[in-house]
């Protein structure tokens, strides 16, 4: 039972998700009493939320475990001390994403595919977000009305896969989306759309009649990359969310972060993929954490993670043990570990 200080203000389906958006956690000691924690406030950062906002929807507070500080969902989103310690080898850029830039809002880094910085907004702030420091307000490629980035793209034969990621670009209104993928649709190379976002996870209420009419209206395939890395992240209204995204066509997979203290156990990856799985989601990688300023205190060592991997693997069904990769500048691909 969801105690009421944490029941979410809206049932499903009664606001739009703008609204809800609106209304997400901002203050890190509104969301610590939200969680019964009013008290405990140790590690909390009030200076590290300057530097990187929090925001998180209510929906998400609602599934944190009230009265535990060690809460995976919490520590995710709670600005910490610990994000303000400098660390030898963690860079404000930490994948190429500047070297990789091909155009306004456009990064390429991998044969045959292009990446579009749709728009720097996101429902939640990832405390490891390896996009914390990028500069979104000269790099989207939703400026002048996507035509840089379509051109670039028409020009370029070899790209067949567009992926929309951000930011997050179910945060952009269904209609500006629709102005992308009607662009699109006019390049005859392209052969398949890929949408990275943590919206069906944190902010289900997305997944509206309007966004299940321009995903079920599109002409290419579409998978639809989630990003999840614990098992309590979904529930029931996640669940009837990728309900109507499967029913409308999509495939969904989904991307976790290894990280410290929140799913650095073998239990913890297993019940992911496992209740992933029962939403209808199948696991895709696994990452290493990319390192970014401000999220050292998450990094789990490579020995480490290969002997957990090692372990899911030992444990699970093959289809249901993501890829365990790290993101290397300049690499052709995501490097295996």
């Amino acid at each position: 039972m969801i105690p009421a200080a944490l029941t979410p203000p809206h049932a499903p389906g009664a606001v739009r998700w703008q609204q809800l958006w609106r209304e997400a956690v901002r203050d890190p000691r509104e969301l610590l009493a939200l969680v019964g924690l009013e008290d405990v406030a140790t590690g909390m950062s009030e200076a590290a939320a300057q530097q990187f906002a929090l925001r998180v929807p209510r929906g998400f507070v609602a599934r944190m475990r009230r009265g535990h500080p060690t809460d995976p969902l919490l520590r995710q989103v709670l600005p910490l001390d610990e994000e303000l310690r400098p660390t030898p080898g963690f860079a404000i850029d930490a994948v190429g994403d500047s070297l990789a830039r091909a155009g306004q809002g456009v990064i390429r880094k991998y044969r045959g595919r292009a990446l579009l910085v749709a728009t720097g907004s996101c429902a939640v702030n990832c405390r490891y977000c390896f996009r914390r420091h990028f500069p979104y307000g000269d790099e989207t490629a939703a400026a002048a009305g996507w035509r840089d980035a379509v051109a670039l793209i028409a020009a370029d034969p070899a790209i067949d896969e567009v992926i929309l990621s951000g930011g997050d670009p179910w945060s952009l209104s269904t209609p500006k989306l629709a102005e992308l993928t009607a662009a699109l649709a006019d390049i005859p190379h392209l052969r398949r759309l890929r949408v990275h976002t943590r919206l069906p996870v944190v902010l289900p209420e997305r997944v509206d009649d309007e966004l299940l009419a321009w995903l079920g209206g599109l002409r290419w395939p579409v998978t639809v990359v989630l990003h999840a890395n614990h098992a309590n992240e979904f529930d029931a209204t996640v669940d009837a969310a990728l309900a109507r995204l499967r029913g409308a066509g999509a495939t969904l997979l989904n991307q976790a972060v290894l990280l410290r203290g929140v799913n650095d156990s073998v239990d913890a990856l297993a019940d992911l993929a496992e209740r992933g799985f029962q939403a209808g989601v199948l696991p895709y990688y696994l990452h290493q954490l990319d390192r970014v300023q401000g999220a050292a205190h998450f990094e789990v060592d490579d020995a480490r993670a290969r002997e957990l991997h090692r372990q899911l693997a030992a444990r699970l069904s093959g289809y249901l043990v993501p890829r365990l990769v790290r993101e290397v500048a300049g690499d052709p691909g995501k490097r295996p570990l």
